[in-house]
């Protein structure tokens, strides 16, 4: 959940709210050796326009970390939205059907193979989120969105970047994709693709509801 949600959520300006997680944030850090998610959102502007908000991506615990701070309101809104929010993740996995985090697995190696077998020699043995989204019966729409909302990744320029509380765990690695156009003007592309730690990551989050 974004500090922009818990704003929205409790009836609070979004400015104080950024003050008081950064103001929790070094116990937090003290505590848990990491500091909080800080990203950013497009906001529409009433002329049409847009601006990036920078904003704080935060899981459950953290919130709850936070709200500790809020009036008793404020923080029973907050506990009863994420109580939704499990609810509706639980039937949203039910209706997916989701694999055996063993068939996960299987399938996982089944891709890498076929993908290694595309690469050039030395290329990183890693899965793009396409082919990672199939593994969990999912479209790469849907596989981006679902870890977007569990705080595992968010997107910034254009790509998906992974958490900053997971970045230094080998879960993911960058490629770079050169191409050009029929002027011939060179464009590269650099995109985040999944390691076989970040897939064992993603099964143990998304492999069967009761994660």
């Amino acid at each position: 959940m974004t500090s922009l949600e818990i704003a929205e959520l409790t009836g609070k300006q979004h400015k104080d709210v950024m003050k008081a997680i950064r103001n929790m944030e070094p116990a937090w850090l003290k505590v848990c050796g990491r500091n909080f998610a800080l990203t950013s959102r497009t906001i529409v502007q009433p002329n049409g326009g847009t601006r990036e908000v920078p904003c704080y991506q935060l899981t459950k615990t953290e919130c709850l970390y936070i709200a500790t701070k809020f009036n008793d309101e404020a923080r029973a809104k907050l506990v009863l939205r994420w109580q939704e929010l499990e609810l509706q993740e639980l039937k949203r996995r039910q209706q997916l059907c989701l694999p055996e985090p063993e068939e996960i697995l299987r399938l996982a190696d089944h891709i890498m193979g076929e993908a290694l077998a595309e690469m050039n020699a030395g290329a990183e043995d890693t899965l793009t989120a396409t082919q990672v989204a199939k593994t969990f019966n999912m479209t790469v729409f849907d596989f981006n969105q679902v870890l977007r909302d569990m705080g595992i990744q968010y997107r910034s320029h254009g790509r998906w970047n992974i958490a900053d509380n997971l970045s230094d765990r080998d879960l993911v690695r960058f490629r770079t994709y050169v191409s050009y156009s029929l002027k011939g003007q060179k464009k590269v592309h650099t995109y985040m693709t999944w390691t076989m730690s970040g897939l064992r990551y993603l099964n143990s989050k998304l492999g069967y509801p009761n994660f």
